[in-house]
């Protein structure tokens, strides 16, 4: 068991995400913006003032651990966790993989979320499962019963098609990303929603049924991320689904480092 305060931070390209656990146990996260241009001084306040309001002091962090898929803020990232919490931050990557109880193939080449992703479905199921991850990409993690990280596929995320349909057309707007309640769309917002949301919920049950094919024997499904939600309730391949998996792989980092 992980004692004492723990802060993990995910690093995404769309959203900075951090999770606090007492004791071992997730007390609550926090959600920001990804600002590439922020400094190290500017991230600094925005942590010491969410933390603070829920009542906790920059002072009471004992460990963190970073995840970042974005380079140009994981040093700054890294130097506010010196400056803010007084600790070295276990920077989660190719250093750290060897002390993991995962086989992770190119090293330099897999997200460290996708890695947190897998660590925290495989403690959980110990045997073969799939991580389905909504964020700014689509992404599909097979891991293998032995901890064996077999690949991933990456498609658009949900968010990142809606947005790529307004930037580069002329008269589609950017929509809430729901599930309308026919797929035949009888104005553009509802042409839109059924287009990507529907669409992604068959992206989804297409590769997973391969992928399952592909590995064979009994494979678990989990789908996490923000975006989770969006298409979970449209299809019946998850077994589970937990925004906070690639939290709580971070936070289990932190017990093998």
């Amino acid at each position: 068991m992980i004692l004492g305060m723990l802060l993990v931070i995910d690093v995404g390209n769309t959203n900075i995400v951090g999770g606090l656990y007492r004791e071992g146990r997730l007390d609550f996260t926090l959600r920001i913006q990804t600002v590439t241009k922020k400094t190290e001084d500017e991230y600094s306040i925005t942590f010491r003032s969410l933390l603070s309001d829920r009542g906790v002091g920059a002072g009471e962090i004992d460990r963190v651990v970073v995840s970042s898929v974005v380079p140009s803020l994981s040093q700054s990232i890294a130097a506010m966790c010196q400056r803010l919490f007084g600790v070295e931050a276990i920077m989660l990557g190719p250093s750290v993989y060897p002390r993991l109880p995962l086989s992770i193939p190119s090293p330099h080449e897999i997200g460290t979320d996708l890695v947190a992703d897998a660590l925290a479905a495989w403690t959980r199921i110990k045997g073969g499962v799939i991580v389905v991850d909504f964020g700014t990409a689509l992404t599909f993690t097979c891991v293998d019963a032995a901890g064996a990280i077999l690949g991933v596929s990456i498609a658009p995320g949900l968010g990142t098609a809606v947005g790529a349909l307004s930037r580069d057309t002329a008269q589609l707007p950017n929509v809430e990303l729901q599930a309308p309640g026919s797929v035949i769309g009888t104005n553009t917002v509802m042409s839109i929603q059924a287009g990507v949301v529907h669409g992604y919920a068959g992206l989804v049950t297409h590769l997973v049924g391969r992928m399952k094919e592909e590995m064979g024997g009994k494979v678990m499904v989990i789908a996490t991320g923000g975006l989770c939600r969006v298409v979970s309730g449209l299809v019946d391949v998850f077994d589970a689904v937990d925004p906070d998996l690639t939290l709580d792989g971070l936070a289990l980092v932190a017990g093998y480092c």
